[in-house]
């Protein structure tokens, strides 16, 4: 017998559907170039917010969205492997796929921050170092997309296989949030099952990710500019 559980919550929801889309618009802008590849970048900032979003919530969003709960450790990935691990959120297979994509996103964005092509884009952060050395983060940015790809192949064969062979849809809980589990295993992980939204801490995570991303975008430079050219002007003249 089953029962029906709310597992994922709307914010870790939100983030898995819009990263979805976001790093697909980034790949179709950077192989169509041209003027779309300033919208590359402009989408690039946008992933880097969500994936500080997400990391945050990692820590302080309910249950199922916390690292702590699907870190796949050799313990749990062990007993996962031999038949014995029990659980409703990410299995540690799962919970892997999910640190290896978050981990190449950021390697993705960060060498992105300093990137350029040799013709008209320059990443946010490019005037921070050399043009060799942002030659060289263009590189990785490049080849860390091919391991990125390959992730998402593999969490796509994954989809299908569930779907196909252990009859388990893994898309419609990430749609709305609900799955079903046997009873027993809802009643075992009952007491420490913890799905509240907690709009305070959404709204921390929301501020800090945004900040990031105004930072990285040009808001303290621009800040630094507004304040100096205001020093300038309130400058007494001399003569």
């Amino acid at each position: 017998m089953k029962v029906t559980i709310h597992i994922w919550d709307l914010p870790h929801r939100l983030f898995h559907w819009l990263l979805a889309a976001s790093v697909t618009a980034a790949y179709v802008t950077a192989k169509i170039g041209g003027a779309l590849i300033d919208w590359h970048g402009r989408i690039g900032i946008f992933i880097l917010g969500l994936l500080v979003f997400r990391i945050i919530w990692g820590f302080i969003g309910s249950t199922h969205s916390r690292f702590s709960t699907f870190f796949p450790t050799f313990s749990r990935l062990a007993a996962y492997l031999k038949g014995r691990w029990q659980g409703i959120g990410h299995n540690p297979l799962g919970g892997l796929s999910v640190i290896a994509l978050i981990a190449t996103l950021a390697v993705q964005v960060g060498t992105g921050l300093f990137a350029n092509d040799d013709i008209a884009f320059q990443g946010p952060l490019f005037d921070l170092i050399d043009k060799s050395f942002s030659d060289k983060l263009t590189g990785w940015h490049n080849t860390a997309f091919n391991f990125l790809l390959a992730l998402v192949v593999l969490h796509l064969a994954a989809i299908i296989f569930y779907r196909w062979v252990k009859k388990t849809n893994l898309v419609v809980p990430m749609l709305t949030g609900k799955k079903n589990i046997p009873i027993a295993l809802a009643e075992a992980v009952a007491t420490n099952h913890d799905q509240r939204f907690g709009a305070v801490r959404f709204i921390l995570s929301l501020i800090i990710s945004s900040t990031v991303v105004w930072g990285v975008s040009g808001g303290v430079s621009q800040l630094y500019l507004a304040q100096s050219q205001q020093q300038i002007a309130q400058a007494p003249s001399s003569f």
